[in-house]
């Protein structure tokens, strides 16, 4: 490894999810400082917020020589050139992709457009279950993210749903 390690959580509930998750996988990898270690299994779950398609949600493993916001500006670049529109306002709506920089060399930023640990991993089964696949003893705000995942409500747990592997 010659960067920092990062992990980035994606997911999508539009068009075909498995090929667009592979696709950004593909996307970010062949991004010049960016390069893909690992990738969890896929999960689904149902959307949070209006009704809406379930997700499927995964996370990757990568080896980041770029800055966390170089990062960042990459993975929405992703997202655009996959068709995701970003409305101003709207929340937890459809989408064709999302990219979340979740974590990035144990580095704490605290900024409008970036904060990293991502501020919601803790709360969202569909992020920590991918997660503990890659990186159980990973600490957030000082406990694992496998501890993370035992405490969120067993109906949460249950409701997400191991279903394929990310990379074929």
């Amino acid at each position: 490894m010659k960067g920092a390690l990062a992990y980035v959580a994606l997911g999508a509930n539009l068009g075909d999810r498995l090929a667009t998750l592979r696709e950004a996988v593909r996307r970010i990898d062949a991004t010049t400082g960016l390069a893909v270690l690992r990738a969890s299994s896929v999960w689904e779950t149902a959307a949070v917020g209006p009704p809406q398609p379930d997700y499927l949600n995964a996370v990757i493993e990568i080896d980041a020589c770029k800055s966390p916001r170089a990062h960042l500006e990459r993975l929405q670049q992703v997202e655009r050139d996959l068709g995701r529109v970003r409305l101003p306002g709207a929340r937890w709506g459809p989408r064709t992709i999302d990219l979340d920089l979740l974590w990035q060399g144990g580095l704490r930023l605290h900024g409008a457009a970036l904060e990293l640990p991502h501020p919601r991993i803790a709360e969202r089964a569909f992020v920590l279950a991918p997660l503990a696949e890659l990186a159980p003893s990973l600490l957030l705000g000082g406990r694992s993210v496998e501890a993370w995942l035992a405490d969120r409500p067993a109906e949460e747990r249950a409701s997400v749903r191991r279903v394929a592997p990310l990379l074929p």
